[in-house]
């Protein structure tokens, strides 16, 4: 599957912005386990925040509880970020991602959507 993310943008610290994420040929993403990832400048990509199937299972970075939320469309074929409480620190390249099955790695990336955070 090939994904497109898109949402992000210039935001004031404090702010929120919500990210999308869906295919590029507009299937659904049912029976896709999601996730979200960033990467900063200068730093690796880490984990922000994933979904299962099932939309009752999210899990997230210490970094961003309490902060973002991952929900799905109730079709299953756009995914979402929504980030409260945006500071410089989470400023970074936010991808989205895909798999099949929870004990494999993410194996389908979006190309990436700038979410810059201004003090």
């Amino acid at each position: 599957v090939q994904l497109q993310a898109s949402g992000g943008g210039l935001v004031q610290a404090g702010g929120s912005l919500r990210l999308s994420c869906a295919a590029a040929d507009g299937r659904t993403l049912d029976y896709w386990r999601m996730g979200w990832f960033r990467q900063a400048p200068g730093k690796e990509r880490e984990f922000v925040g994933a979904i299962g199937w099932s939309t009752a299972l999210t899990y997230y970075a210490d970094s961003v509880k309490g902060r973002f939320t991952i929900s799905r469309d109730n079709a299953k074929i756009t995914l979402y970020l929504e980030m409260n409480s945006l500071n410089p620190e989470d400023t970074a390249v936010y991808y989205c991602a895909a798999k099949r099955s929870a004990n494999v790695p993410f194996g389908y990336w979006g190309q990436g959507t700038l979410v810059t955070v201004s003090s």
